[in-house]
């Protein structure tokens, strides 16, 4: 029940259902949405579901959820989904083109949180028909950010950061008048190797990588929290979403991640997003808007958080800091060149390939080496992604003989 005006109680209205598809809905973040838009089905009904290769789960989801369709990108989990979802009546598909499909229906609200650069043509076909696009995947800004905000801006589409750190900035950013602000302060909780020396670091298995402090994430996003490139990848989408130059971008490593991020205006005033460590609530911030939504998570009590402290980045020993801020400063396919060699150097260190510290070594190989062409198109992006991916993988190879 609502109170109207006049003091007397009134209905309350209706809750238009919201359509909406969750593209990597086997992930963290996308098994976070699916856990908010199950708790509320009377506001919201699922029009697509896309997962990787884990069938059983999409299944698991989708029987929950009642989407009209349900994708795995993977074509050998095909037959699995297909008969875990026998007389259900939901479609079920597979491969490239079908997760294309799922992107192209007609959901009011996309959910895109495939990990890496394979989001971004999914991402694009959503923003082309002018979708409401929460997004969790930062490298597809990262990796054709003036492309994708151009067609944002063409298509009259609307982007919501998910990301923590991007969310806490969009709710406090008066983008009305973007002159007032002086700089966005990215936080960092400085992931599980903070006070960590480089000869320690040297030695870091796969699991202690993914062992984060304060979030519970991905394998890839958890060595990217480690490594320090996820910031790094953070401050190259922070320019791109918020039309920010890069010197006017800090990052402030606050172990506690109370402190989601902030902005400073001209004035002196410091505005500040403030939670718990918990993704259900930026998922809720873009679900809901432009209203508020409620979320199961735990409440920030401020007794018990008792103190917030900071420090600066250390760069020397966590170089991802300097090279994606070099990335971002070349331009080009810099960033698009850093991007993929991450990724390419984060999954075969998840593979036991190379060490902790070739991840850095990989990426600036790759930085050093290759072309920062101007991306005019789609095609440059595609191109300069599998450049830096056939010769990441050389690197990798180079570093397993010890050359």
């Amino acid at each position: 029940m609502v109170v109207s005006t006049a003091g007397t109680l009134a209905p309350t209205p209706d809750v238009r259902q919201r359509s909406v598809t969750i593209m990597g809905s086997t992930g963290s973040v996308g098994s976070n949405t699916v856990e908010l838009v199950a708790a509320e089905p009377e506001r919201y009904r699922v029009e697509a579901l896309v997962a990787n290769r884990n069938a059983a789960l999409l299944a698991q989801q989708a029987r929950q959820l009642q989407p009209r369709m349900a994708v795995v990108a993977d074509p050998s989990a095909y037959a699995e989904l297909k008969n875990a979802l026998a007389g259900t009546g939901i479609e079920v598909a597979a491969g490239t083109e079908a997760v294309q499909g799922a992107a192209a229906r007609p959901a009011e609200w996309v959910m895109a949180c495939i990990v890496g650069a394979a989001g971004l043509e999914s991402t694009l076909t959503a923003v082309r028909r002018g979708a409401t696009v929460a997004f969790a995947n930062k490298e597809v800004l990262v990796c054709a950010g003036e492309l994708m905000m151009a067609e944002v801006r063409r298509h009259g589409a609307t982007l919501l950061p998910v990301d923590s750190e991007h969310s806490a900035i969009f709710q406090v950013f008066d983008a009305a008048r973007r002159e007032s602000v002086s700089r966005l302060i990215l936080t960092a909780s400085g992931g599980p190797f903070r006070t960590w020396s480089r000869e320690r670091m040297a030695a870091v298995t796969p699991e202690q990588a993914c062992a984060h402090p304060n979030w519970s994430m991905g394998a890839k996003i958890s060595v990217d929290s480690a490594t320090m490139m996820n910031k790094g990848l953070e401050l190259i989408e922070a320019h791109h979403l918020f039309a920010m130059p890069d010197g006017k971008i800090e990052i402030l490593v606050h172990p506690q991640s109370v402190i989601h991020s902030m902005v400073e205006y001209v004035d002196g005033s410091v505005l500040a997003q403030l939670g718990t460590p918990d993704m259900r609530t930026p998922i809720a911030v873009a679900l809901g808007w432009p209203d508020r939504i409620a979320t199961p998570g735990e409440r920030l009590d401020f007794v018990k958080a008792a103190r917030l402290d900071f420090e600066p980045p250390d760069s020397e020993r966590f170089p991802a800091l300097r090279l994606s801020r070099e990335a971002l400063q070349s331009g080009g396919a810099a960033p698009t060149i850093l991007s993929a060699a991450n990724e390419i150097a984060v999954q075969s260190f998840l593979d036991g390939r190379i060490g902790f510290l070739d991840i850095e070594r990989v990426v600036e190989q790759a930085l050093s080496a290759l072309t920062y062409s101007p991306l005019t198109s789609l095609d440059d992006v595609r191109n300069a992604d599998a450049e830096a991916r056939r010769y990441a993988c050389e690197v990798v190879k180079s570093v397993r003989r010890g050359s």
